[in-house]
């Protein structure tokens, strides 16, 4: 039986890369549901990713009657790891203090399984105190973090700050699936 993963997408930029990782999972046999933040549907549709998956895309914390218990409840429980990617600034700062105010956020609260999260943000927004605070709680809290590469940034500019390339990612969530 192929494994079930949950892929969130955050509103960043970084969002068309995690298109490329969802594909790649798909062809790799592995069973992915995504859920979208509303700002996520502001750099890539929900049609992408249901292209991608064969599966609907969940954005909203109160879907159709599909979830009697609600979609945070029920999508955690069909899944074994979920993967957030991008993890905006936002995102992390929300998980770090256990804070819920959409589907993804929720979501991430209820489910059980391994988390892994790519973060992507502006170089000064991933040298800010609070983001590497947030990021310390969310270690010792036990989610992997697969660190932002050095590069270019949508901000037109070379830095820390770009989410991992899809192939380091999915690398990341077959060994935590592994484990």
């Amino acid at each position: 039986m192929a494994h079930e993963i949950l892929v969130g997408v955050s509103g960043g930029i970084a969002a068309y890369k995690t298109a490329a990782l969802v594909s790649d999972l798909v062809q790799s046999d592995l069973g992915v549901t995504v859920v979208m933040t509303r700002a996520a549907t502001k750099f890539v549709g929900p049609a992408t990713f249901r292209a991608l998956t064969g599966r609907p895309v969940y954005t909203r914390m109160f879907e159709s009657a599909q979830f009697p218990l609600g979609p945070h409840i029920e999508l955690a429980r069909q899944a074994e790891l979920l993967c957030i990617a991008p993890a905006t600034a936002h995102c992390l700062a929300q998980a770090a203090q256990g804070m819920a105010d959409d589907l993804l956020s929720t979501l991430l609260l209820s489910f059980t399984g391994p988390v892994v999260l790519a973060p992507a943000m502006n170089t000064e927004m991933w040298q800010k105190p609070a983001v590497q605070r947030n990021l310390q709680q969310l270690q010792e809290d036990g989610l992997q973090i697969v660190d932002p590469q050095e590069g270019w940034l949508s901000c037109r500019q070379k830095g820390i700050g770009r989410m991992a390339e899809p192939k380091t990612i999915k690398s990341s969530i077959l060994a935590a699936l592994a484990r």
